[in-house]
């Protein structure tokens, strides 16, 4: 440990025959551990994959159409409001009777927007929905879906800008396009992470891809069979984190430790959530989406879905706070390789802390914001803050917080531990140059950089230790 800096290329000696020894038994530990979990993990995985057969679902799709009936898109040109009831059906006073004073507009007030057909043709006239036109509104150049009633079997005749000659609406707003929105945020977020991640950001987002493939094709088809939901989310999760971990950090110590403290907080979320989805009654009663996958198929369970969306809505945190910690001890000792396992513990949980205040507040404050609709309503009861955080509106997300950041906060000093033992066994040797493994070396952050440059700890012999040593 210099106090000056160095000069030319920084040399590193090969490690000692104690290093390598003690660096290959921490790396046999941990694949002793990691590869029987692993495919522990794929066989159950292949026990419970799904048939994917949809016999027996009763489950009526709206967007299926009746015949003659299509759904259109198009582009708003003109938005008006007007009386819902063409003046054709307005009843008019017999001889002697007059029209109250005030109820010159017989019927109530539409919205209509007149919108060009992709496809081509004259402006059609689609009536919006009344929610829709009062929440937020139609404007001209929006893009919309509508129903086409014009050809419906038995529809009465209708002119191309006007309801049928009964009155009914032909063109009925169903919904905006945003697919070209949605894309450029996609676009501008993939581009963003590639650009501030490099190569690993790219790794993280096709990685990403991977998960969902997981969870479109395993998890989901399997809560609709029946299949055991604990079960199907410990397994599911499991196969996830361990390719979007290794894929998106490489195989290394450190992303092994990371892996393992993953696993032990989704352990523990798991069981804390099959507990807290039997006690605390978790039915989802009162839920339109509930009430209708239960009568579609007596296989799937809305407790078990309740179940399975506790643990996989705390993956992202979780993996987070497990690769950080991770990072942050491998950092510490590179700065410092002389420090002792428990002065790095005590280092690497004081970072955690910090790390378990932000998650926390991460994790409320995510749940409340998807949330928001159902907190108003609930404000608006004016009922006590205890019995309306335990109703059956807001127990959900209350149970989600909690048992996702008791899962969270118990594997950081889990991760830190079992980073601790690892780091020392396979990281820099003190008592002589640096040596470090290209594992060490994929991860080295700014701080090593710096310490390097300080001329406390010699880079390596990497692309990075070479412009460092350039610079000076």
């Amino acid at each position: 440990m210099g106090s000056g800096h160095s000069h030319g290329h920084t040399g590193h000696s090969d490690p000692s025959p104690e290093a390598m020894a003690a660096r290959r038994k921490a790396n046999r530990i941990l694949a002793a551990v990691l590869i029987p979990l692993t495919l522990l993990t794929l066989a159950a995985m292949a026990a419970l994959w799904p048939s994917g057969s949809k016999e027996g679902l009763t489950l009526a799709n709206p967007y299926n159409a009746a015949p003659g009936v299509t759904f259109d898109t198009g582009k708003i040109q003109r938005v008006v409001t007007e009386s819902c009831t063409p003046a054709s059906q307005v009843p008019q006073p017999g001889p002697q009777e007059t029209q109250p004073e005030g109820q010159a507009d017989a019927g109530s007030q539409c919205t209509f927007a007149f919108t060009e057909p992709d496809k081509g043709g004259n402006p059609v006239k689609v009536v919006i929905n009344p929610d829709v036109a009062k929440s937020h509104g139609v404007d001209v150049g929006d893009s919309i879906r509508y129903l086409n009633l014009t050809n419906a079997q038995g529809a009465a005749a209708a002119g191309p800008n006007g309801p049928a000659s009964n009155g009914a609406p032909t063109y009925i707003f169903v919904d905006f396009v945003r697919t070209m929105p949605i894309i450029l945020l996609a676009v501008l977020y993939a581009l963003v992470v590639v650009a501030v991640a490099r190569w690993r950001g790219l790794r993280a987002l096709i990685g990403l891809v991977g998960a969902y493939f997981v969870l479109v094709s395993f998890m989901l088809p399997g809560l609709v069979e029946g299949k055991p939901p604990l079960l199907l989310a410990l397994v599911g999760s499991t196969v996830i984190m361990v390719g979007v971990l290794y894929f998106a950090h490489g195989f290394s110590a450190r992303t092994s430790t990371a892996l393992l403290g993953t696993m032990f907080g989704l352990g523990i979320t798991a069981l804390l959530a099959a507990w807290a989805t039997d006690t605390a009654n978790l039915a989802g009663v009162g839920s339109h989406d509930a009430s209708t996958l239960t009568n579609i198929s007596g296989n799937i369970s809305i407790s078990g879905i309740i179940l399975c969306g506790l643990i996989i809505s705390g993956l992202g945190v979780l993996n987070d706070v497990t690769i950080t910690q991770s990072s942050a001890v491998w950092e510490l000792y590179e700065l410092a390789p002389g420090t002792s396992a428990r002065k790095l513990f005590t280092s690497a949980m004081r970072i955690g802390r910090d790390h378990i205040a932000s998650t926390v507040y991460t994790i409320a404050f995510a749940y409340a914001g998807a949330a928001l609709p159902i907190l108003i309503i609930v404000m608006l009861y004016d009922r006590p803050l205890g019995e309306a955080l335990t109703s059956a509106e807001l127990s959900e997300e209350v149970i989600r917080t909690l048992v996702g950041s008791i899962g969270l906060v118990l594997a950081i000093p889990v991760t830190t531990l079992i980073a601790v033992l690892v780091v020392k066994a396979t990281g820099i040797r003190t008592g002589g140059p640096a040596t470090v493994t290209p594992d060490d070396v994929d991860d080295t952050g700014a701080l090593a950089a710096a310490a390097a440059v300080a001329g406390r700890t010699p880079l390596p012999e990497t692309r990075r230790g070479r412009r460092a040593a350039q610079r000076e």
